[in-house]
Formats: C-alpha cells, sequence, structure tokens
C-alpha cells in the first residue's frame, strides 16, 4: 500500500527535492545520492540539498556533485530520508511540509504526508535498495556504490545489533550489480585524514571514564589546531564504540560558544535514543545524538548527569527483574 502511494507520488512528479540531516552520515548521504540519482535516470528533474554539504571522506562517490546547499523554486515533490525530524534539515526547506518520509531511526515524527519508516532497518539506504523496484526504480553500479556505502556506514561494516541476515542479502544484492564492498569500506570506514586523525588527538587525550560511562570533548580551539574544519566528530564516535567494557560513550562537539552537540554510542541492552529524545534529539537505542544550548561545560555537566542517572536506573530494573523471576 505504502509502496503504491510513494509510486503515485513520484510518478505524478516532474521535479523532485531531496534533502536529509545537518551533518549527513554515510547514510544520509548515500541515501540521498542514490535516490537522486536513480529519480534523474527515470526523467525527473532533482534537485539534491543539504545543509552541511557532503564530507571529504564521502566525496569520493557518484552524484556528489549534485549537492547544493539550499532548494531552487519549482520543486512538486519534496522527498526528507533518513531525518527523524524538520529541526535536524537545518531549515532549508522553510515551512515547507515534506510530502515523503524516508527513516529508520526509531524517533522519527512521521512528519511527512506519506511516511515510510522501518526501525528495525540497519539504514535508510537498506529501505532504499528494498522498495525502490517497486517504485519503478532500477539500480546502476553508481546507485549501488551510494547505497552500499550508506549500509556500511550506518551498521559500521555489519557491526550493529540491527544487522540482519535481510541487510546482507540487501548488500549482496547491490554487489552483484557493481558495488565494490572492499573499496567502499575501507573508504568509509577506515580512511581517515591527517587533519581527522590529529582532531581525534585532542579528545582522545582527555578522555574519561566512571562506572561504564566513558566521554570525551572536541573544542573549537581543537578543530583549529588540527586543521580539521568539518563540524562533524570526524568518525570518532565509532572509535569510541570500540572500547572494550564500556556501556556507553558520550561525546561532546563543541559547535559555537553557546552550543554543543552530543553523540552518544551504547553497548548491550541500553537504549539511549529516549534519552536523547529527551534532550530534543534522536537516534536508534545504540546510536543517538543531541544539540543543545549552553557552553561545553554546562551541556557536558548536565548530560553526564543524566546519562549517569540513567545508567543507575537501567541497572537498578534489570537487577529487580531478575529478583521477581526468582
Amino acid at each position: 500500500m505504502i509502496d503504491d502511494m510513494i509510486r503515485e507520488k513520484i510518478v505524478g512528479a516532474s521535479s523532485i527535492g531531496i534533502t536529509s540531516h545537518i551533518r549527513p552520515d554515510g547514510d544520509a548521504i548515500g541515501a540521498s545520492l542514490g535516490l537522486g540519482m536513480a529519480l534523474l535516470n527515470i526523467g525527473k528533474k532533482v534537485q539534491v540539498v543539504l545543509k552541511d554539504g557532503i564530507s571529504s571522506t564521502f566525496r569520493h562517490l557518484p552524484g556528489a556533485d549534485l549537492v547544493k546547499r539550499a532548494f531552487e523554486p519549482g520543486i512538486d515533490l519534496m522527498i526528507v530520508d533518513d531525518c527523524s525530524d524538520l529541526i535536524r534539515t537545518g531549515g532549508v526547506l522553510g515551512d515547507r511540509i515534506p510530502d515523503i518520509n524516508i527513516d529508520h531511526h526509531i524517533t522519527n515524527e512521521l512528519f511527512a504526508e506519506v511516511n515510510l519508516v522501518e526501525p528495525d532497518s540497519v539504514a535508510t539506504s537498506a529501505i532504499l535498495a528494498k522498495h525502490m523496484p517497486f517504485w519503478g526504480l532500477s539500480f546502476t553500479p553508481e546507485i549501488a556504490k551510494t547505497l552500499l556505502t550508506g549500509i556500511l556506514s550506518d551498521s559500521i561494516g555489519f557491526r550493529t545489533s540491527n544487522t540482519t541476515s535481510e541487510s546482507l542479502r540487501l548488500a549482496a544484492g547491490l554487489m552483484d550489480v557493481g558495488a565494490d564492498i572492499s573499496e567502499l569500506y575501507n573508504k568509509a570506514l577506515l580512511t581517515h585524514s591527517y587533519e581527522a586523525t590529529k582532531f581525534w588527538g585532542f579528545a582522545l587525550a582527555r578522555m574519561q571514564r566512571e562506572n561504564g560511562l566513558v566521554w570525551t570533548a572536541l573544542t573549537l580551539d581543537d578543530r583549529k589546531a588540527s586543521g580539521y574544519f568539518g563540524n562533524d566528530d570526524a568518525d570518532l564516535t565509532n572509535l569510541l564504540s570500540s572500547i572494550e567494557s564500556y556501556e556507553v560513550a558520550v561525546l561532546f562537539i563543541e559547535q559555537s560558544i553557546t552550543r554543543t552537540r552530543v553523540s552518544w554510542r551504547s553497548a548491550g541492552e541500553f537504549d539511549i535514543s529516549n534519552l536523547a529524545h529527551e534532550m530534543g534529539g534522536g537516534g536508534h537505542p545504540n546510536a543517538a545524538g543531541a544539540e543543545l544550548e549552553g557552553t561545553l561545560a554546562e551541556v557536558q555537566e548536565k548530560v553526564l548527569r543524566m546519562t549517569q542517572d540513567y545508567l543507575k536506573q537501567v541497572k537498578s530494573y534489570a537487577i529487580n527483574s531478575d529478583g521477581d523471576r526468582k
């Protein structure tokens, strides 16, 4: 039913806009580029807009030159992908309500006329790989590369707990079309610039841990000193999630003197999506984020307190539940 609705909207539109969240990751970029190129191939006019553009990590992807920072007038159909709420689009939509929302975040607010949201999916790019044929869209080697990059990025190379046999089959299908998984894996997850690696060093030097919680911060001064000028974390959160015996890792990224970005990663049974949502953000059970008003010190104090309280509650509930079962 929902596939029929989306196909009908695509068929009826001549000019289609696509956007995703600010500071786009590999899934946001891969999904937007893959869908954009597929729509171009059936004769649609397409605008792909990402408020913050594309980071150097993903500029090798086919279709990267399609991305602009703002929409031009005359769009019939607006699609938002890999974005849990309209605020995270960075204002590129103005007052327009999207026609189609395609996403896999459990905190998605279902903000469009048609909402294709599958929280169990490993990536929004995987949703597209699954559903695009039903919309009359086919895969080329270039499209397969972008979608497989999205799947690899959000699953951290098929390491996340929502990796399923279906996601592996979808990836295999994209490989059959012509996507080189080894090359894409290396570029998306293993290759980092000198500046990005130097940027990490500042945060790793001040990393702390307490009772299963690991945290650190990246400052504006760190960004300047390292020469890394992206406004993201240079994938440091993926490194923090590999730390042995951690329960929740928190990375604070100073965006300005009065605004701080927070990224959580959790292991096992610790679902931090609700915690992020409580602070105005969102995400997945094991990976979530939010952007808060306040200085780095103020936000860090507040978030660490709330995260520590959350961990205590989860552990207390687990202990009590075990007692009840006995």
